[in-house]
């Protein structure tokens, strides 16, 4: 049975959280359902999402697993963006750790180098 992912996060204003997710995922929104939602694919059948809904901004916590850690923050880091934590498992996995401007965090993980 195919499995498709729908990962969201409320956010208090639109804009300012289109920007800064662009910036992020270094793209563009795959699609725009409506005038409050802007989605991402960021995997085959796995989107990430915003919404405006602000009594609920600021409390989504979500990791994306990425092949290549550096390459991803280095780019991130290139369109503005830093990381506010990285750390790294006693088992090697690492994460580089992101909040929105409404404080959701945007984890990042990657194998262990």
């Amino acid at each position: 049975m195919p499995l498709d992912l729908f990962a969201g996060i409320p956010v208090v204003d639109y804009d300012r959280a289109l920007d800064w997710y662009e910036r992020l995922l270094g793209a563009a929104p795959s699609f725009l359902p409506n005038a409050t939602e802007a989605v991402w694919e960021v995997a085959e059948h796995r989107y990430l999402y915003i919404e405006v809904r602000p009594a609920d901004a600021g409390h989504a916590m979500q990791t994306l697993f990425v092949d290549d850690l550096d390459s991803w923050v280095e780019g991130i880091a290139a369109r503005g963006i830093e990381a506010a934590q990285t750390e790294t498992y006693g088992n090697g996995v690492r994460k580089a750790t992101y909040y929105d401007p409404d404080g959701n965090e945007i984890g990042l993980g990657g194998a262990p180098v």
